[in-house]
């Protein structure tokens, strides 16, 4: 191929770019920012050079965006969060920027296939599960909605890990996800902040001096988040350890190679891995320290960014909003308070009085034991002036609710920052509430637990504070991405506009008894089933029928969400179908996918379980095929863009009261699947939504769930009076499907018999009644698919665009941009 550099108008500034544009551009890309040849050039290749190509059209809207802000002196949003699991990016971008088919069809002139490309896209390792998903979706509606909005996390060199199975047992690999290279990102040389660690504070009359003990550097890397065909771009800023000058000259002059860099790595891993685990003292200090770390480069960049455009902090709390998603940056609280008392000169009244102002907070649990704590001996050690200033504000805070609320000693233990005991702790959940102007809950239900529960007596002394903002998806990612054969039937009925607003997609009720509509249904399910069932194929070597029902449970795996009470009924299933093999059993094949924490002992077991009664199950040819488990690894947005839009059913079982939204719910509903499911997180508003025919409800109620608590919950009861459920766990427990490791599941199985915390056995008879009905309606595919309809027409209200103009309006207080 002859290239010239007169075929590249650079830079390009006209409208939708054609297929001849956008291939001449890849191809200059392709040799000039890769180095190919196109006859030499790899995948890779290809998919890099389309990556620049398309950044470079996204850039100049981003650009414009960003000076669009400044002239208008807007006030902005900064978004601080450990996690944003934002997923691949350039089939995203394509769709952003309105260009995939043109994308597709100048890929193919050049003899390559878009599709295989895109699946060469590593997914970044910047998240975990539901939090750095929800992350992504409000950096997408944020940019979509023309809000000055940006994201502030970690750039972390290795994801938590990469999730393999060997012999039914979880396994960590390093998830190096930046070693094929970012080219979607700009480094930002210049963005370098130092960010200090311990050492000792003292006195010089009543100003504090805090004398560091050592310091790294934060080095900064953006990406771009597209906003929907608007030619405008959000910022998420990642911030990278680096030891700046850090190399003893003389050591390696010595000889000693290892000792000149030691220090240099050891301050390089606060970005080296995504939560570090924290079973240990050090693997504590190095999660305290990553907090840190974002907060102080997020903050340092936040103010030198404001002085840049008003050469003042006056009217810090005029201009800014700083939203903590969970308790993971509430170190941000004290850092503001750090800069403005002792780099800005404010008093100690001004600066807390600028904070509370600028702050909100959302609270992403309802579980007291998973908000962060951290000894104050560590904090100490590690930030000693920020201690210094948490107790300052404790101090402040306890002497107006002494004035104020009450001065009953037991209620003022409970509130206090600091708890109390052999070991002293910062409860940071407490300090997020106290120095917001707003705390929100994630759903209904969660909202009202959260103010009668968790923050009950923060709610007695702030009740004006505590608002309700539910989750939401972003339908771009979660609708034209994933299920791209849903989206062309939208288009064909109502329009594209549906990807900007998906309130519109209620047009689309007129047309669900169209009898074409009926029948497109069924059929874009069963493609979307074989796409996966081709997927396990190829992975696994497992088959999968696309004609079974497809029942699916992908998440976190802990215990509060109750893999266990699947597992359970799997078991329980397989035992019936032996025992009646010429019943007209619905086929079933329940697929699972998750990780578990590290040192997460009971989730590691879950999944050794899952995948020991897969092999049983999966190799009993006595059940003909009709009842498949699956446990797919390594799970990740790309492989949740293939699973969702596959199910028939979504798995929602967490007990009532302990899962404070959810978001999976909202996308496996959007495509079509059904809810199987308990009143808790935002199930109770899909019911609302959808309709009580339309979603299988089981399971006690949050009410329900306190009682028994009350009662003394005794799940050996019901284990002994539940044959079928002792069956089951009699079976588990005589080494049935672990043959050569019998008392595999020994401590599993106790802990469910003798404590029982998230009662799985007292939901497990409503569980399986639920199953039944299930399989019911699976029968009659008419009434399926109608339920089907239901949910997608009814998810409107689920949208991220929805979700991120409530905070707008009730919490931050920003407007989008007028140009």
């Amino acid at each position: 191929m002859t290239v010239e550099r007169s075929n590249f108008p650079f830079p390009y500034n006209g409208p939708k770019p054609n297929t001849e544009f956008l291939k001449s551009a890849i191809v200059y890309k392709l040799i000039f920012s890769i180095g190919r040849s196109p006859e030499e050039a790899s995948q890779r290749d290809w998919l890099n050079a389309t990556l620049y190509a398309v950044r470079d059209l996204v850039t100049e809207g981003w650009i414009a965006n960003a000076k669009a802000a400044r002239d208008e002196k807007a006030r902005r949003v900064y978004y601080l969060s450990m996690e944003f699991l934002i997923g691949r990016t350039l089939s995203n971008a394509l769709i952003a920027e309105n260009i995939y088919d043109v994308a597709k069809n100048a890929l193919s002139e050049l003899q390559v296939d878009l599709e295989e490309i895109l699946e060469k896209e590593v997914d970044p390792g910047l998240g975990n599960g539901g939090l750095g998903r929800l992350a992504a979706c409000f950096m997408d509606s944020i940019a979509t909605l023309g809000i000055q909005g940006m994201g502030y996390g970690i750039r972390y060199e290795y994801g938590m890990f990469r999730q393999k199975i060997e012999d039914g047992h979880q396994v960590e690999k390093p998830d190096a996800w930046l070693e094929k290279g970012a080219p979607w990102e700009f480094i930002r040389p210049s963005k370098r902040f130092n960010i200090r660690f311990g050492g000792h504070i003292y006195f010089e009359g009543k100003k504090c001096i805090w004398k560091n003990g050592e310091e790294i550097t934060a080095l900064a890397y953006d990406q771009m988040i597209p906003g929907y065909k608007n030619n405008s771009a959000a910022t998420l800023r990642l911030w990278s350890a680096h030891a700046g000058n850090t190399f003893d000259l003389s050591d390696f002059n010595k000889g000693d190679y290892f000792g000149a860099i030691e220090e240099r790595s050891t301050n390089e891993n606060v970005s080296r891995v995504l939560y570090p685990d924290d079973s240990t003292w050090a693997g504590k200090e190095l999660r305290l320290r990553q907090e840190y770390f974002l907060v102080s480069a997020s903050l340092q960049d936040i103010i030198k960014r404001h002085k840049r455009t008003y050469n003042t902090v006056d009217n810090l709390a005029d201009k800014i909003a700083i939203h903590l998603n969970d308790t993971h940056p509430a170190l941000a609280i004290p850092e503001l308070m750090y800069i403005l008392i002792d780099q800005e000169g404010y008093s100690w009244e001004k600066a807390w009085t600028m904070c509370c102002s600028i702050f909100s907070y959302t609270c992403h649990t309802l579980m007291s034991e998973a908000l962060e704590t951290w000894p104050v001996e560590m904090m100490a050690k590690i930030l000693p002036r920020h201690l210094q200033i948490i107790f300052e504000i404790n101090e402040y805070f306890l002497e107006y609710v002494k004035d104020n609320v009450t001065d009953d000693v037991d209620f003022i233990r409970r509130v206090s920052l600091i708890e109390e005991g052999h070991f002293r702790k910062v409860r940071m959940g407490w300090l997020s509430v106290v120095g917001s102007h707003k705390v929100n809950g994630v759903a209904a239900i969660h909202s009202d637990l959260m103010v009668s529960s968790t923050f009950a007596d923060f709610a007695r002394i702030y009740p004006e504070r505590f608002t309700n903002v539910t989750n939401g998806i972003t339908p771009r990612r979660w609708i034209a991405v994933a299920n791209p054969d849903l989206s062309a039937l939208f288009d064909r009925y109502i329009g594209k506009e549906w990807r900007r607003d998906l309130s519109q997609i209620e047009a689309f009720k007129a047309h669900i008894q169209d009898p074409e509509v009926k029948k497109a249904i069924p059929e874009i399910k069963r493609k979307n089933k074989i796409r996966l069932a081709n997927y396990v194929k190829k992975t696994l070597n497992i088959d999968l029928d696309p004609n079974a029902l497809f029942d699916v449970q992908v998440k976190r795996i802990h215990e509060y969400k109750r893999q266990i009470l699947n597992v359970l009924h799997i078991v329980t299933r397989y035992n019936e179908m032996l025992k009646n093999p010429e019943k007209d059993w619905t086929p079933r094949v329940f697929i699972l996918a998750g990780k578990a924490a590290s040192a997460y002992y009971a989730a590691k077991q879950t999944i050794n379980l899952i995948n020991d009664v897969a092999n049983i199950v999966n190799n009993d040819e006595r059940l003909q095929g009709r009842l498949k488990v699956v446990f797919i690894p390594n799970y990740s947005v790309s492989l949740a863009q293939m699973i969702i839009p596959a199910a028939d059913i979504s798995e929602q079982i967490s007990l009532a009261g302990t899962e404070a939204s959810g978001t999976s719910n909202m996308k496996f509903a959007l495509n079509g699947a059904l809810t199987l499911g308990t009143l808790d997180g935002a199930n109770v508003e899909i019911l609302e939504n959808v309709g009580k025919d339309n979603i299988f409800i089981f399971g006690n109620t949050v009410e329900q769930v306190e009682q028994l608590r009350k009662e003394n919950y005794r799940p050996f009861d019901i284990y002994q009076s539940d044959e079928q459920l002792r069956f089951v766990i009699d079976q588990i427990s005589s080494g049935y499907f672990s043959p050569t490791d019998p008392n595999r599941y020994r401590d599993l199985l106790d802990s469910l018999r003798y404590h029982d915390y998230y009662q799985s056995f007292a939901d497990y008879r409503s569980y399986i009644e639920a199953q039944y009905i299930v399989d019911e309606k699976y029968k009659d595919q008419a009434a399926w698919v109608e339920s089907a309809l239901q949910n997608i027409v009814n998810m409107s209200f689920f949208s991220s665009d929805r979700t991120i103009k409530e905070y707008a309006e009730k919490i931050w207080k920003v407007e989008p941009l007028k140009h």
